[in-house]
Order: C-alpha cells, then structure tokens, then sequence
C-alpha cells in the first residue's frame, strides 16, 4: 500500500442497472478482444454513455449512465470503462462489450469526480474536485465498495490529472487555484508541490517518456512545459484562444492544444516548444456552436479525435493533412472520450 495516504472504506453499495430502454440496441455484443476499434463517448447534458465502432463511424450503442458524466478511461484489459460522475460523487464502471454496469464506487459527499486514469497497475486514479484531493480505487472492477486511497490538494478546482508511469506521482491541475500541482504517493516524502501555472490551468499531459509535464492554460491562450520533478516551467507557448485541453501524441512529437474559442487545434512541436502549424476543426463562426472539449489521439497517432459538446458530435481528424475527415454523432454534450484498438 502506498504511503502517505488515508484509508477510506465506505459502504458505497452497487447501484441498480439502468432500467430505461437503450437508445440504440446492437445485434450482438463482443468482447474487447473481438470488438473493432472502438471509441467511448461521455454525454454530460443528456447523462449517457455511448459506444462508436470507429470502422463503421456508428453509435451502435447508448445507455443511461448518471448525472453529469464528464471523464472515462478504459481498463488496461480493454473489459472496461469507467466513468467520472461530475454532478454526482461516484465513479462508475461499466462492461466495455454491452455498457452493463458492474460496480460504483462513493467518493463521498460533494465528490465531484473529474478527470480519470486507469493505470497500467490496475489502480483507478480520480480527482475529486469538491474535496480538493484524488483518489486511488485499488480494485475499481471487482467491487462495489470503495476501498481506496485518499489525497488531498489543497487546492480549488482539482480538475484534471496525470500519472506517472509507475503510479508514484499524480499531477492535477487546479483551476480555481490557478496551480498545478504534484503529489508523491509512493517512497517520496513531503507535503504536496504547487506552482502557478497561466491563467484557469486545466488540461494536463505527461509526455510519453515521463520527462515533460504539458499544461494548458485556458484563461491565459498558453501552453506550458514544466519539469515533473521540480516543478519549474521551462518554457512557455501561445496557443490559440480557450486552449482546454492538451494531449501528446503517442509518438511524442507533438502535444495539440483544444482551442475551443477559435474552433482549432494548436499543434505544438514539442522539443522545440513552439507552435507549428493550426488544424482548423471549425471555423471561428462555427466555434460557439461546436464548443469543442476534450481531445483524444489514436493509439498510432494519425487520428484526433475532437469532442464537439455543442453540436452532439466528434470529429475525426486526419493529423497529417489536418482534414475532418467525418464527423460522429453521440449523446447530447458528448465529452469525455476513451478509445480501445
């Protein structure tokens, strides 16, 4: 068990299957080894989870999930998703192959549970915004119970998070509290590292070889390069306006900013920390009505993947021409996104 933590066990009892009919109603349902690529899309105003198969670009399935769900991740087994319940305090996880609900797990009061990882290690990492901590569900699919560890930010707006290769570190940022900040769970010592970082810091992402933490400041239109460890900003970028999110591409060249307010994405090199080139994903007229979040990579980097929370729809870029190649109709205020091979 790590150290440092406070054990929270509560009763967090499994919620009752969702009893309303599906939307939408596949003719068979396969497992995550049989399944094609898949993408799972987070309806945060019409409160539903869907499933797309990327080679067909259909829905082929959307069930009621809970209140306000914002952030998913898949398992590492691909047998599952979980889902973060903003408007609630649970998270919940649901079979990849039919969307069946097999567990929920109670964060507490005034959870607010926000961005998510499924680590490599099995462990579900959840910030849990209203409480100012994260939490860590040690066996997120085999129970019912919220057995896990807790800890605290100290700081507004925990919101969204990374984790370390070998889960001994979390990073969230912090909106309310315009930080970022770094806690060690593991073998480190010491209270928790804030630094200010932008203006409203929101989206977060490590660099696949751990060396590079990459944020996005939406109040300030910047991106910036920090050191994991020390915490200090070694470079600072201009992106495109309300630049929410931030992903690196698995190959790490690159990190692509979500310009929401210019309908855009900022594709920055990433050894040279500047901006190289913009991929229009709507036009400046078309951005309010789109609103596009989160952004997700294809697992070979060639796609992007742009939730469109506005319109109900992603967009599926091609990276190296920058076009739209189609666009994917979800749930109402499609969000959160995770993506199987």
């Amino acid at each position: 068990m790590r150290a440092g933590a406070g054990i929270i066990m509560g009763a967090g009892a499994l919620m009752a299957l969702a009893a309303c009919t599906p939307a939408i109603v596949p003719e068979t349902v396969g497992t995550a080894a049989t399944m094609p690529p898949t993408l799972f899309v987070a309806a945060k105003r019409g409160n539903t989870l869907s499933k797309v198969d990327l080679a067909t670009g259909e829905e082929v399935l959307r069930l009621p999930s809970c209140t306000n769900p914002h952030e998913l991740a898949t398992s590492p087994d691909g047998e599952h998703v979980a889902l973060a319940c903003y408007g609630g305090q649970t998270v919940d996880v649901f079979r990849t192959g039919d969307l069946v609900k097999v567990a929920s797990h109670d964060l507490g009061e005034n959870a607010r549970p926000h961005g998510i990882v499924w680590h490599t290690d099995g462990s579900l990492y959840v910030t849990a915004e209203g409480q100012q901590a994260v939490h860590v569900l040690m066996s997120p699919k085999d129970s019912p119970e919220h057995v896990g560890l807790v800890y605290r930010t100290g700081k507004q707006g925990s919101h969204m998070l990374a984790v370390s290769p070998d889960g001994a570190v979390v990073w969230t940022t912090d909106l309310g509290s315009r930080t970022v900040t770094r806690i060690a769970l593991g073998g480190e010592t010491g209270p928790p590292v804030s630094v200010t970082v932008g203006e409203e810091p929101e989206g977060i992402a490590l660099s696949p070889d751990g060396k590079t933490l990459w944020v996005s400041a939406r109040g300030s239109n910047q991106a910036f390069a920090l050191d994991p460890q020390t915490m200090e900003v070694r470079d600072t970028v201009e992106t495109g306006r309300f630049p929410l999110r931030i992903a690196v591409r698995p190959q790490g060249d690159v990190a692509v900013t979500s310009d929401l307010a210019d309908g855009s994405l900022s594709v920055i090199d990433t050894a040279a920390a500047r901006v190289i080139r913009t991929i229009a994903v709507s036009s400046p007229a078309e951005a309010e009505a789109r609103q596009q979040v989160t952004i997700l990579w294809s697992k070979d980097g060639s796609r992007i993947y742009v939730a469109e929370t506005a319109s109900d729809t992603v967009a599926e870029v091609d990276y190296a021409s920058g076009t739209v190649l189609r666009r994917l109709k979800v749930g109402e205020g499609g969000d959160g996104m995770a993506i199987l091979p």
